[in-house]
């Protein structure tokens, strides 16, 4: 049987960065807390974990002082960056440059009288350090039903969260469209592609690798909005595709009448988890 890892997944840059970040400090011995999961994986979160990396909420970071702590890949709204000053806490600030462009791109944007529109997942990290930008005054939706919140006769402005659906994404903005020039506003709308280069183009890739096999192991933290986002397209053109976060997931079942296994993930889930997920299976059916 063949087991084909999709090389074009795992870690994305932004993620590599953040963790490179904080196995360097743990490396040398020293203690370093992480705003929030440093990435949505539980099982690298562990292997993190037991190199001395902490967990921290905000409202923890609230009440700390005089130390030191990570900003993940997501990024964060200005007050965290305020509390940080008054507290004396050392920011290791791994925001990815994506993430940060956009920020200061919605920043900008809300200096125009626009509505801010984001297309994102409402709590997400990223999503929420965008909606900081602008004190609060955006709109986050995450379907086509939602677009009935908007007033179509005022000018809006459309962002994405980087890691959303690039086809999802191309739907909401074709249906404002067709709504602001039913009624004559399409000149009011402008938009955006702030989707991640490097996750859009996994979906094309990941389409090509889903067809290519008789099953697709999707391996990813149940958590990442990313993970749930690349799945749906394995599952599009793939109907046997699978979404399992560890090997104790996988359902012998599956293995049944096939040639062939294609393994893919998030852009959150480690290269070395998808092999050894490739390896149990080698000794599944040897």
């Amino acid at each position: 049987m063949k087991i084909e890892i999709d090389q074009h997944s795992g870690f994305c840059f932004g993620v590599v960065y953040a963790i490179e970040k904080a196995e360097k400090i743990l490396n040398a011995g020293q203690p370093l807390y992480c705003l929030g999961d440093l990435v949505h994986n539980n099982l690298e979160m562990h292997r993190l974990e037991k190199k001395g990396l902490i967990t921290i909420t905000h409202q923890q970071f609230e009440q700390m002082h005089n130390t030191t702590v990570l900003i993940r890949a997501h990024g964060e709204p200005p007050s965290t960056y305020e509390i940080a000053r008054k507290n004396n806490i050392q920011l290791i600030d791994a925001t990815c440059p994506v993430v940060l462009r956009l920020q200061k791109r919605v920043k900008e944007a809300s200096t125009t009288n626009q509505q801010i529109i984001i297309f994102g997942k409402k709590g997400h990290a990223e999503v929420n350090g965008l909606i900081g930008q602008v004190n609060g005054k955006a709109l986050v939706i995450n379907s086509i039903e939602e677009l009935d919140k908007i007033d179509l006769h005022q000018p809006i402005t459309v962002f994405s969260q980087t890691t959303q659906s690039p086809h999802k994404y191309k739907e909401i903005i074709e249906e404002l469209k067709k709504r602001m020039a039913a009624i004559g506003t399409l000149q009011l709308l402008n938009y955006t592609n702030s989707i991640c280069r490097q996750v859009s183009s996994r979906d094309k890739e990941l389409r090509s690798f889903a067809q290519s096999h008789d099953i697709i192991l999707f391996v990813s933290g149940k958590q990442s909005s990313n993970g749930k986002a690349l799945y749906e397209v394995c599952k599009s053109v793939n109907p046997r595709s699978y979404f399992i976060s560890e090997e104790a997931e996988i359902n012998t079942e599956w293995l049944s009448n096939i040639e062939s296994i294609g393994i893919c993930g998030a852009t959150s889930t480690p290269m070395w988890l998808m092999k050894h997920i490739a390896e149990y299976l080698k000794k599944l059916i040897s």
